[in-house]
């Protein structure tokens, strides 16, 4: 004979406290609930409003330099610190937590050029409009010393770049030449040129270490190897690129910012097309850095904005401006992947948050959870047009809303040309290129 006798846990209906929330049994048949994507859809509606009330990026601002900031990087060991290079000459070593001057160094007379921080930490350098190459301590001197440089190099041109290797104590510059130093010796110990005038950005791979490319004069991105004599191969572009930057997680893929308003993104395997193009900038893009994770970059532009890209899309899909923010100079994503520091002419660095509407601070245990749970609804539900429509929408000031009118009339006008002039011609004589390959001029080995 069969006995079915109620079993009941209270562990499965008690509260463990009285301040504890009630526990309520759920049955996830979906025949018991008919409406449940209808609910998860206004949910996710809801969620997408609250993310755009909450989206409010702008997190500090660091003023004391007195010109204009050509350059920023951040220190090799430490979150906290930053570094900042005036066009008077002025460094600075920023606190952020504090968001206070921690050094004040009059390194350099005219731009500081780059600066760099050395893979250990102990110390960064600099370069300047006046040929010198200085190495400087981390830490900073004792009350009363006077603030001197642990090395300083003379050149014999004045140099615009410079980065660090990831391991070894060797570091690169480019002014008229990519120079190989030692930080031992006070001469190159290898120069690379390719017939051009001048470099304006060398930066090393972080992955592939011993490999180094540059942004040239002559509209071309140039790639080296330092157990090589001579460089490997460049990629000449319609227009002149400002500066690059490689690729931290994938060893093989670089991104350069472009004059033409774009940022290019290359495989260093395939360099005759680029593999992606971004474009949402109405002005030239001067910097460019990724993010930690490798999965997104940001862009500073002349025209006052700075936007975030995700690495394998087009368009930005978030853009940051304030009234009194002048043309963007630098940008830097800081390594723990929460913030963005933006340098401008009007001689203030900006801290933004990367995710615009995150909250900052620590998040209890249900506020991560439902911050997860709308995540995940907002991504599900992101092609609803209603979803997509709230979640794309941003606002821009006027004349940029202008500028990217006009620029989207005169490509759809050379569109239209390139359209007619394929009519009227020999079938064939006008071959249809795609956006990719409209910018690639040439790749020479």
């Amino acid at each position: 004979m069969k006995v079915k006798v109620l079993s009941r846990n209270p562990d499965d209906y008690v509260r463990e406290t009285t301040r504890d929330i009630q526990r309520v049994p759920r049955n996830y048949d979906p025949t018991l609930h008919p409406f449940e994507v209808p609910r998860e859809y206004t949910r996710a509606l809801n969620a997408t409003k609250l993310e755009r009330v909450f989206a409010k990026p702008f997190v500090a601002s660091l003023d004391g330099h007195r010109d204009g900031i050509s350059c920023i990087t951040k220190h090799a060991k430490s979150l906290s610190t930053v570094i900042s290079g005036a066009c008077d000459g002025e460094l600075k070593v920023w606190n952020l937590p504090k968001r206070e001057c921690l050094r004040t160094i009059q390194a350099h007379e005219g731009f500081v050029r780059g600066i760099c921080s050395r893979f250990c930490g102990t110390s960064f350098f600099t370069v300047g409009d006046d040929k010198t190459i200085k190495q400087w301590n981390s830490e900073a001197p004792g009350y009363g010393v006077r603030e001197e440089p642990i090395n300083t190099i003379l050149g014999k041109a004045v140099f615009t770049g410079i980065d660090h290797h990831q391991r070894e104590s060797t570091f690169a510059t480019c002014g008229q030449t990519v120079d190989i130093w030692d930080e031992q010796r006070s001469s190159p110990i290898r120069s690379f040129s390719w017939g051009v005038d001048s470099f304006s950005c060398v930066r090393y791979n972080p992955v592939e270490t011993e490999l180094l490319a540059s942004c040239a004069s002559d509209r071309s991105v140039v790639l080296y190897d330092t157990r090589e004599s001579a460089p490997l191969r460049k990629v000449i572009m319609q227009l002149r690129s400002n500066t690059l930057c490689w690729n931290p997680m994938e060893a093989y893929y670089f991104t350069c910012a472009n004059e033409d308003y774009n940022l290019y993104t290359y495989d260093i395997r395939h360099l005759d097309v680029p593999v992606t193009v971004h474009m949402d900038h109405v002005s030239a893009v001067l910097d460019v850095d990724y993010s930690p994770t490798g999965r997104e970059f940001v862009s500073a532009s002349f025209d006052k904005t700075i936007r975030i890209f995700p690495k394998d899309k087009g368009h930005s899909r978030e853009v940051y401006h304030t009234k009194r923010m002048q043309h963007v100079i630098c940008v830097r994503w800081s390594a723990d992947n929460k913030y963005v520091l933006s340098g401008s002419d009007e001689m203030n660095i900006r801290l933004w948050k990367a995710n615009a509407s995150e909250k900052l601070g620590l998040l209890s245990t249900r506020e991560q959870a439902a911050a997860n749970y709308n995540k995940k609804l907002i991504e599900k539900f992101q092609h609803h047009p209603q979803v997509k429509r709230i979640a794309r929408h941003r606002h821009l000031p006027g004349d940029i809303l202008k500028q990217k009118r006009e620029l989207r009339e005169m490509r759809e006008a050379r569109r239209r040309k390139e359209k007619n002039v394929r009519k009227h011609s020999k079938p064939g004589s006008v071959p249809l290129l795609t956006e990719k390959e409209k910018h690639v001029v040439a790749v020479v080995e």
